[in-house]
């Protein structure tokens, strides 16, 4: 493993710890040439899932765009980078779990405003948004009107 701030492939394990779901180890390393720590995760790679986009065209599964998407979707949030990396393994997990090489973009789409909702509002509607390809005022309005009535109906002790 290369060290990320000089590129030094010496470095030694200072901890280890499995994550939340089981499915991936975290580790601490040390650079033994400048001294810095930096974190890496190992991963069980199940099966090379496709991806299949609106176009039809397929694609790997890329974890680190799934990432961004949700990662923009949350800027300038209260949501950790746990949270996120979280929200990320599910994912992967339910995706995974499904058994099937290939899986279209609606569905993990899907999936992931699921699990965005119950996560933040703000974020929720932020990857709906884009998603859903909004285009106007009254598509964000359709997409809030159901959270609204909820929140009043909570407030209201019904």
């Amino acid at each position: 493993m290369k060290c990320p701030f000089c590129r030094s492939n010496e470095d030694r394990v200072v901890d280890t710890r499995a994550s939340d779901d089981g499915f991936m180890i975290r580790r601490r390393r040390a650079c033994n040439a400048c001294g810095k720590k930096f974190t890496t995760y190992e991963r069980i790679e199940v099966t090379n899932v496709r991806v299949i986009k609106r176009d039809g065209t397929r694609v790997p599964f890329d974890r680190a765009k799934l990432r961004e998407g949700i990662e923009r979707a949350c800027w300038k949030r209260p949501i950790s980078e746990g949270q996120i990396s979280a929200l990320v393994a599910e994912l992967e997990t339910r995706i995974e779990s499904d058994g099937d090489t290939e899986v279209d973009t609606e569905r993990i789409g899907e999936l992931v405003m699921s699990l965005l909702k119950n996560l933040d509002d703000v974020a929720y509607v932020r990857f709906a948004s884009v998603y859903r390809r909004f285009k106007n005022v009254e598509d964000f309005a359709k997409e809030l009107e159901p959270m609204l009535t909820h929140q009043t109906t909570n407030r209201s002790g019904t």
